[in-house]
């Protein structure tokens, strides 16, 4: 018999907990053994629930107690998690997390901390949530030269913007259906602003190159900016807008960012629609792959949470994540990032904008001069806007094309 802990009842916690319980012929024939739920770490009872007598209030009962043997924590955010995971894998623990904060910031020291321990750091449910990404891609993909990992990692965003191009919504009227709909959190900042993809992309940025890029460095955008009129613009010309998280490795270094994009309506990625999330992996010889599937929810995280413990007790402590190391060194200027860019302003006129930007395409002039760059660096596009806002020119949109 195994003996866990799960540190945090939320929703996450609950459905871990349940699917151990409900499903524990599954998992004891997946695992080899049986799975006992001692503990479960939380601020609050639970006097309603069937695990009411396993919850307790103080760490150092689960730390301190010889008989645990893996920790499962899916509290979120960076701390107390962080001391919590330290101290774990010191006393010789095996630690799985979903927590894709913690790991996007000390994944390098957890990692070094379980090797030394001879144990095992897990968080394939950080990345995707339900979806087998992370293990995959270091398993049965890493051995190809990888150029560019892309995804849609944040499903609350891709909610949204699925209600802006399916019925016509706005931002806000879309924002506010995820909010209802518990799609969204009251304090949606963290999905809208790009923070929680941010985290995403520098753990899949540090499995591809080893490079465990700080959150900080990594150009981040969200959605706040994507207009109704953007949409109906991208519509015009088979467009349609996700915000990605995209690694790309070049000759010149790794850019690594956060961003709404235009993508062409038969890109693989511009299908998934709603909650969902996708991975799309690039390289050679194997050109293009993607992981599809549920990114958020009990029962996807869940899933993804007993998918490490049953590895952690298949395979002992052996898990072939490369090291991690911490740092921007040869991470590449963004300013030297190429790409199309949709562009909107007003107080310009096409001679102008030609003038700025070179050959452009426009697709709209009423109201707004909007219009398609050629391919330009970042660098270059600012300096053009910059230019055509001395002009008296202003800036209403800019969304880049993949």
């Amino acid at each position: 018999m195994k003996n866990i802990a799960i540190l945090g009842f939320g929703v996450v916690g609950g459905g871990v907990a349940d699917l151990i319980t409900k499903n524990c012929a599954e998992v004891e024939a997946l695992g080899g053994e049986q799975i006992n739920i001692k503990y479960i770490l939380d601020l609050r009872d639970f006097p309603d629930s069937p695990f009411a007598g396993k919850v307790v209030h103080d760490y150092s009962l689960i730390v301190n107690d010889p008989e645990v043997d893996v920790i499962i924590e899916v509290m979120g955010g960076s701390h107390p998690a962080y001391e919590f995971t330290v101290a774990a894998l010191k006393a010789g623990k095996s630690v799985i997390t979903s927590n894709k904060e913690v790991v996007a910031n000390f994944g390098d020291e957890f990692l070094a901390l379980a090797e030394e321990a001879g144990v095992c750091y897990r968080f394939e449910a950080a990345v995707g949530g339900g979806i087998p990404v992370l293990s995959p891609i270091i398993s049965c993909v890493k051995q190809n030269k990888i150029t560019e990992v892309r995804g849609i990692l944040n499903g609350t965003t891709n909610y949204i913007l699925t209600k802006m191009f399916s019925l016509g919504d706005s931002f806000e009227a879309a924002l506010s259906d995820a909010q209802a709909k518990g799609y969204a959190e009251r304090n949606p900042d963290a999905d809208v602003l790009g923070t929680d993809a941010c985290r995403k992309i520098a753990i899949l940025t540090a499995l591809v190159t080893g490079k465990l890029i700080p959150t900080d460095k990594i150009h981040t955008e969200g959605i706040t900016g994507v207009r109704h009129e953007d949409v109906l613009m991208a519509e015009s010309v088979g467009l349609k807008i996700k915000l990605l998280g995209r690694c790309l490795v070049k000759d010149e270094g790794i850019y690594a960012m956060v961003a709404p994009f235009m993508l062409p309506s038969d890109a693989p990625l511009a299908g998934v629609n709603g909650v969902f999330n996708a991975v799309e992996v690039a390289g050679e010889p194997i050109n293009s792959v993607m992981f599809y599937g549920p990114g958020a929810g009990a029962g996807p995280t869940a899933s993804a949470v007993v998918g490490d413990l049953m590895e952690i007790l298949r395979s002992g402590r052996h898990y072939a994540v490369p090291e991690f190391t911490k740092g921007d060194i040869g991470v590449a200027d963004f300013g030297g990032f190429r790409c199309r860019t949709y562009i909107s302003m007003v107080g310009v006129c096409e001679k102008c904008v030609e003038s700025a930007f070179g050959k452009i395409h426009v697709i709209g002039t009423e109201g707004e001069y909007a219009f398609i760059t050629p391919e330009m660096s970042e660098a270059e596009t600012d300096a053009a806007i910059e230019k055509l806002i001395g002009r008296g020119g202003e800036l209403k949109s800019r969304i880049r094309l993949l």
